[in-house]
């Protein structure tokens, strides 16, 4: 699938989400988009996926180092983006508990923060990229598609327009999941405004393209 497919698949999605009648497309259109912003091995794929095509060829100094126009790491990307499909799907979607904390990933991950990273400054991005278990931090991205995926399978008619569950807002901050400073806890707010079919269209969707094609820019400049 191109990119540009994928956008006009997201587009048809939105179209159709809402729609009482178009439950089972809708679950089926959501799963295949998301099945190309992760490694192949989530879905069970035969078919290269826009993370697979990241991940191909790519080296831990490249990881760590490579910073896209915006100072951001490969590394920090997968992060970012991996930590907001968990907290926004298990917190809010479905209320369970991050696979973060499930899988007591932070040790192995040896990550310096539990946050989503928004608040971290250029500098920040870096100290935290040249400390993470990049083969830890892999494999937890991994968990969290999945787990992804089980929600969106599990989903019934109505379950698109219901609102995100405001209970556990607090929890984000309580567990950590958000820094609380004005750069980052916004989010609460912004989440907390959505219904179930916002938070897969942004988080789990389009937003883990943004950062894969802004990790896929930090590789292409490293290289050249």
């Amino acid at each position: 699938m191109l990119v540009k497919d994928w956008n006009n698949n997201l587009q048809e999605l939105r179209s159709i989400i809402l729609k009482p009648d178009m439950i089972a497309e809708s679950k089926k259109l959501c799963l295949e988009l998301h099945q190309m912003v992760h490694l192949s091995e989530v879905s069970d794929s035969k078919y290269k996926t826009f993370e697979d095509e990241l991940w191909e060829g790519l080296d831990e100094q490249t990881m760590r180092l490579a910073t896209n126009k915006k100072g951001r790491t490969i590394v920090y990307g997968i992060w970012h983006s991996t930590r907001i499909e968990d907290i926004t799907m298990n917190l809010l979607v479905c209320g369970h508990k991050q696979v973060f904390e499930s899988g007591n990933w932070h040790p192995l991950i040896q990550s310096p923060i539990r946050h989503t990273g928004n608040s971290l400054s250029t500098e920040g991005i870096a100290g935290f990229s040249q400390v993470v278990n990049i083969e830890e931090l892999k494999k937890y991205r991994i968990s969290v598609g999945q787990k992804t995926r089980e929600i969106i399978k599990s989903l019934e008619q109505g379950n698109f327009n219901q609102k995100v569950i405001k209970d556990n807002l607090g929890r984000i901050l309580s567990e950590g999941a958000v820094d609380n400073v004005a750069s980052a806890n916004w989010l609460i707010d912004f989440w907390g405004n959505k219904n179930i079919a916002g938070i897969i269209l942004m988080p789990a969707l389009r937003h883990n393209l943004v950062h894969i094609n802004e990790s896929l820019e930090a590789k292409g400049r490293r290289k050249n």
